[in-house]
C-alpha cells in the first residue's frame, strides 16, 4: 500500500518565551530565557521556587467568560494554539469534508489545576461535598481535543495521547498515520499542558527532578552542562495542521514542511530513569529514519530531549553517536529546553515548530546557559552551545521522551513536489 504524503500547512504556539509561533521563535534565536520565580501560587516554602510560565495570556481573549470557567489552564492554552493554527492554515472550513477532519491531541497529566482546586475547596470546607459540575469535563484528559473539535465542527478522529513527556509526539505520529492510511484529509494535532502549580512542582521536587538553582533561574536550565541540576518546569502548548498533500495542493496551501516518517519504542527499563546505553533512544530513531526512508546523512539537525538531568543527557548523547555514526559530527544538535524549560507533554510539539522553522529559515537555534563541560559528553558534537548557528536545514529529527520509558521521534523534511 502506497501511503498518503502529509505537510504541515499552520501552526500556532503558546510558550514561556512567546505567545504566537512568530514570537517564540524569534526569542529562541536570540537565546531567550523564560525561566523566573513563580507568580501563580507562593512558592517560599518549595524547594524550587521558579519555572518556565506563559506570561500575559488572558482566555478571555479567545473565549467568553462562561466558557472560560468551564476550562481548565491546560485547554484554554490548546484552544489558543489551535486557534492560531487554523487561521495560519487559511482552511475555509465551510468547503472542506468535517467528517474526515479530526483533532489529536497530547498531555501528559491534563487538568491537573482543577484536580488540585477541587480538593483544596473540599479540604477547607464543611465536609459536605460541594464539588463544581464542571470539576470532571474540566479536568480530564481528553477534553482539550473535544473543545477544539466542538469550536471548529471537526467530527474524524477526535482523542488524546497519554505518554508523559512523549504525549504531543506521540499525537503527531498518531495524526501522521491516520492521514497516510487515507482516515483523514487534515487533523489539528500537538499538546498542552499547565503543571505550574502547587501538585506539579512539589510532586516533582519529591522526586528530585527538578532544578534547585533559585539564585538564577534563568541559567538553570542547562542540558550538557557539567553543573546541571534538573529540568525547569514549564507550560504551554504547540499546534500543528497536518493534511494529506494533494488536499493542500488542491486548496492552494502554504505547505511548511512535510512530515516524513516518525517512531514509537519503549526503554522497558526504568519508571524515570533512561536506559543508560540509551537503547531505547537509538531503537526510535532508528525507526523514524526507516519509516521516513531516509539514512542518517540526510538529517541536518536533532532537536534533543535535553532536560538538562544529569543521566538524560549523557544517554541521549550515546545514543545520537550510535544512531549516526561520523554523521553525528556534521550534525547541529540542540535543546530548546535550555529556553522554554520543559513542558512535559506539550514539549514535542513546540520543539516540531522549532525543526519546522529551522528548515524555513536555514539556522539552528541554541542551548544556552552552557559553560562547564561533563567529562561524560563528547563535545566534539555540534551542540550548538550559546548561540544561534546558520546552515542549511533540509530535514530535522525532534526526539522526545517520558517516564514509563516512553521514547518517541519525528523527521520533518523541506517540502519537494
Amino acid at each position: 500500500m502506497n501511503k498518503k504524503r502529509v505537510v504541515i500547512t499552520g501552526m500556532g504556539a503558546l510558550t514561556p518565551i512567546g505567545n504566537s509561533v512568530d514570537e517564540y521563535w524569534k526569542n529562541l534565536l536570540s537565546g531567550k530565557s523564560g525561566a523566573e520565580p513563580i507568580t501563580k501560587f507562593d512558592a517560599s516554602l518549595f524547594k524550587t521556587k521558579f519555572a518556565c510560565e506563559v506570561k500575559n495570556f488572558d482566555p478571555l481573549d479567545i473565549m467568553d467568560r462562561k466558557e472560560a470557567r468551564k476550562m481548565d489552564p491546560f485547554s484554554a492554552y490548546a484552544l489558543a494554539t489551535a486557534q492560531e493554527a487554523i487561521l495560519d492554515s487559511k482552511l475555509d472550513l465551510e468547503k472542506v469534508n468535517l467528517d474526515r477532519a479530526g483533532v489529536v491531541w497530547g498531555s501528559g497529566i491534563g487538568g491537573m489545576y482543577t484536580f488540585q482546586e477541587e480538593c483544596f475547596n473540599f479540604k477547607d470546607g464543611d465536609g459536605t461535598p460541594r464539588f463544581n459540575p464542571f470539576f470532571v469535563p474540566k479536568m480530564i484528559v481528553d477534553i482539550a481535543a473535544g473543545h477544539i473539535s466542538i469550536k471548529y465542527g471537526l467530527r474524524g478522529p477526535n482523542y488524546v495521547t497519554v505518554s508523559a513527556c512523549a504525549s504531543s509526539t506521540n499525537a503527531i505520529i498518531d495524526a501522521l498515520m491516520l492521514i497516510q492510511l487515507g482516515k483523514s484529509d487534515f487533523i489539528v494535532t500537538g499538546g498542552s499542558e499547565a503543571g505550574v502549580n502547587i501538585s506539579g512542582i512539589g510532586g516533582f521536587n519529591a522526586l528530585k527532578a527538578l532544578s534547585t538553582r533559585n539564585d538564577d533561574p534563568a541559567t538553570a536550565s542547562r542540558p550538557f552542562d557539567a553543573t546541571r541540576d534538573g529540568f525547569v518546569l514549564g507550560e504551554g502548548s504547540g499546534c500543528l495542521i497536518l493534511e494529506e498533500l494533494e488536499h493542500a495542493k488542491k486548496r492552494g496551501a502554504k505547505i511548511y514542511a512535510e512530515v516524513a516518517g516518525g517512531g514509537l519504542t519503549a526503554d522497558a527499563h526504568h519508571i524515570t530513569a533512561p536506559h543508560p546505553e540509551g537503547k531505547g533512544a537509538i531503537n526510535v530513531m532508528k525507526m523514524s529514519l526507516e519509516d521516513a526512508g531516509m539514512n542518517p546523512e540526510d538529517i541536518d539537525y536533532v532537536n534533543v530531549h535535553g532536560t538538562s538531568t544529569p543521566l538524560g543527557d549523557i544517554s541521549e548523547t550515546l545514543a545520537i553517536k550510535e544512531v549516526f555514526g561520523k554523521h553525528a559530527y556534521k550534525l547541529n544538535i540542540s535543546s530548546t529546553k535550555s529556553m522554554t524549560g520543559h513542558l512535559l507533554g506539550a514539549a514535542g510539539a513546540i520543539e516540531a515548530i522549532a525543526c519546522v522553522k529551522s528548515i524555513e529559515d536555514n539556522i539552528i537555534p541554541p542551548t544556552i546557559n552552557f559553560k562547564h563541560k561533563d567529562e561524560n559528553i563528547d563535545y566534539n558534537l555540534n551542540l550548538t552551545l550559546n548561540k544561534a548557528q546558520k546552515r542549511e536545514v533540509k530535514a530535522a529529527l525532534s526526539n522526545t521522551f517520558g517516564f514509563g520509558g516512553h521514547n518517541t521521534s519525528i523527521i520533518v523534511k523541506e517540502f519537494n513536489d
